[in-house]
C-alpha cells in the first residue's frame, strides 16, 4: 500500500486563474489539482484548500495522525505570519516541501521571511503552477526510495 501525499493550499489560492494572473498565471486550482493528481500515480493525494488557518492545521493533524507518505504546501499569506502552521508542520516525520508559485525573493519585501522554510525538508518557488507537478513527482521519487 503506498502512503498519501497531501498537497495542502492556504489562502487567497482558491482563486488561481482569476487573481493577479500576471504573478500567479491563469491556469485554475482545479487544473493544479488534476496536473497533481497525474503526478503522484499510485500515491493517494489529498489536494485541498482554505482560507482558514486553523483548517490547515487540522490537516496537518490528520496527515500525521494516517501517516502519510509527505506533504507539499503553499501556505500562501500564512508563510509569513502562522507559527501555528509551523508547529503544526514541525510534528509531522515526513518529509515536506514547501511550494510557491512565484518567487518570493523577487517581491516585496513583506514575502521575503518564510516561518516554514526552517521546518521544511525542502523550499520550490518561482516555477509557476509547474511547481506543484515538480514537487508531487519529487515526493513520490522520495518515498519510493525507501
Amino acid at each position: 500500500m503506498t502512503k498519501a501525499i497531501y498537497v495542502l493550499n492556504g489562502p487567497n489560492l482558491n482563486r488561481l486563474g482569476k487573481r493577479e494572473p500576471e504573478i500567479y498565471g491563469k491556469t485554475t486550482l482545479a487544473e493544479v489539482e488534476a496536473m497533481c493528481r497525474k503526478a503522484a500515480g499510485k500515491h493517494a493525494l489529498e489536494f485541498r484548500q482554505s482560507n482558514a488557518e486553523h483548517q490547515l492545521v487540522d490537516w496537518i493533524h490528520e496527515a500525521i495522525d494516517k501517516r502519510a507518505g509527505g506533504i507539499v504546501i503553499n501556505p500562501a499569506g500564512f508563510t509569513f505570519t502562522s507559527v501555528a502552521i509551523m508547529d503544526a508542520l514541525k510534528m509531522f516525520p515526513g518529509p515536506i516541501v514547501e511550494l510557491h508559485i512565484s518567487n518570493v525573493h523577487r517581491r516585496e519585501a513583506v514575502y521575503h521571511d518564510s516561518l516554514m522554510s526552517a521546518v521544511v525538508t525542502a523550499v520550490m518557488m518561482g516555477f509557476g503552477v509547474d511547481g506543484y507537478r515538480a514537487a508531487v513527482e519529487a515526493m513520490v521519487r522520495r518515498l519510493e526510495a525507501k
